[in-house]
């Protein structure tokens, strides 16, 4: 790969020659491998004729301006701006915020961005309390444009914008995202004059992190967007021009995967990121692996988890619990960052490893401890190294899992572009409402 590739992903813990009988075996791996090349080509395929759109993003940029433009609006006229959605209309723009803000807030004059994907009545009544209304915005995002919790989520919030600013105010503190056509949002949004804007009807909302979806927040934060879609070029420049499978990180990637499931039974694969700012990441690759894949009695599990925080607390299960899992450690270069440990104050004798070593160097050496020790355990571990956590690596990482999870479907012979099972959950919570108003009359 080229130096400036957004990551490097190295394998060789996940091979039984490395780590014994809990590991995939070459031929195994070779044969899984090479039945890659039939999803690759169908990729390529259906990026030349356009008929995945998702496909299209990294190259596309004369969108760009618009978004710009009304995160533009946005940052001069609040200093709160909530984002309502659930699922894929959420964690996409998550994912990037988490780039710009630790917790303590955006640096700069950028807005404060708060996602609220439930509808807990507890969440929102604090959020009512907490935030000066008229100085906050709301972005609603859903593609179908009648998502119960949404739906829910905007009308509540309109109706209390109303309150403190008045019906002829309330509407430009109001951005709605949502497929072209007749659905319940996009009716509402025109009744009030809401600034509507289209999703593409053919991208789902768990792949929809690089268009306007994720990129709207992310333009709000002060990122740069040209650099989130150059990452993802990069990657998927990188598996439609392979000369081979072997050639492209992704469908090694998502052999291995499935070559561990059908040939040692692993039934769970977990994302480990250890930094900070790829906690959210791991949520959001949790949806697109699960909600894409776990069809017809498939799939594998998709499990987040946080290092450091997670060595002290699930590493016990993962090195002496079952061996079922596949891990990923995603390593980030930290070594010789961040603030150093007085020798003065850790002059205690038990404490001389930390004096005078600086926050990155104890991090770096946990990181790389813990997939050292997986390894010498025998459990199939990845290792995804990236020199910065920036918007090109981000990008570059959400491509990455975007094709490992299309070309994992491949393999398994399942539809990553539904969710079939999702739907009667959907149809028995209407029942349940219309119960609820048949006992209140």
């Amino acid at each position: 790969m080229p130096e400036d590739f957004p990551y490097e992903q190295i394998t060789d813990g996940c091979f039984a020659e490395s780590i014994g009988e809990h590991g995939l075996s070459r031929s195994a791996f070779e044969g899984a491998l090479g039945a890659t090349a039939a999803a690759i080509e169908k990729l390529r395929q259906r990026h030349d004729d356009g008929s995945l759109p998702l496909l299209r993003l990294p190259e596309t940029h004369d969108d760009l301006p618009a978004i710009e433009a009304r995160a533009a609006w946005h940052r001069e006229r609040a200093d709160d701006v909530v984002v309502l959605g659930t699922g894929g209309s959420s964690l996409g723009g998550q994912s990037l915020y988490a780039l710009a803000d630790a917790g303590f807030g955006p640096s700069g004059h950028a807005a404060r961005l708060h996602f609220l994907d439930n509808v807990d009545p507890h969440t929102f009544d604090h959020m009512f309390r907490s935030l000066d209304l008229s100085r906050t915005d709301f972005i609603v995002i859903s593609k179908s444009g009648g998502t119960a919790e949404t739906m829910t989520q905007f009308l509540i919030c309109l109706e209390a914008v109303v309150d403190e600013v008045g019906r002829e105010m309330a509407a430009d503190h109001f951005t709605v995202i949502t497929e072209p056509g007749d659905n319940p949002l996009r009716t509402i949004a025109a009744e009030w004059g809401l600034l509507t804007l289209d999703h593409d009807p053919g991208i789902g909302g768990r792949y929809s992190a690089l268009s306007l979806v994720g990129l709207l927040p992310a333009a709000i934060a002060g990122l740069d967007l040209g650099d989130v879609r150059e990452g993802a070029h990069q990657v998927l420049y990188s598996t439609l021009h392979a000369a081979r499978p072997e050639a492209s990180d992704p469908a090694i990637g998502a052999a291995i995967n499935v070559g561990l499931w059908q040939e040692r039974g692993v039934a769970a694969t977990v994302l480990m990121p250890y930094s900070d700012r790829l906690a959210w990441f791991a949520m959001w690759f949790r949806q697109l692996w699960a909600e894409s894949l776990g069809k017809d009695g498939k799939g594998t599990l998709p499990v987040r988890a946080v290092g450091t925080v997670d060595q002290h607390s699930q590493l016990q299960l993962y090195l002496a619990g079952p061996a079922d899992k596949l891990f990923t450690v995603i390593q980030t270069r930290t070594a010789g960052t961040g603030r150093i440990v007085s020798p003065e104050l850790a002059s205690d004798r038990r404490l001389a490893y930390l004096a005078g070593r600086k926050m990155g160097d104890l991090f770096d050496a946990e990181q790389r401890a813990t997939t050292e020790t997986l390894i010498r355990n025998g459990r199939p571990t990845r290792i995804i190294k990236v020199d910065r956590v920036d918007e090109r690596t981000m990008g570059g990482l959400m491509m990455h899992y975007f094709l490992e999870t299309i070309i994992a479907a491949h393999l398994l012979g399942v539809d990553p572009f539904d969710q079939p099972a999702v739907e009667e959950g959907k149809v028995l919570t209407r029942e349940y409402l219309g119960q609820m108003e048949a006992h209140a009359r």
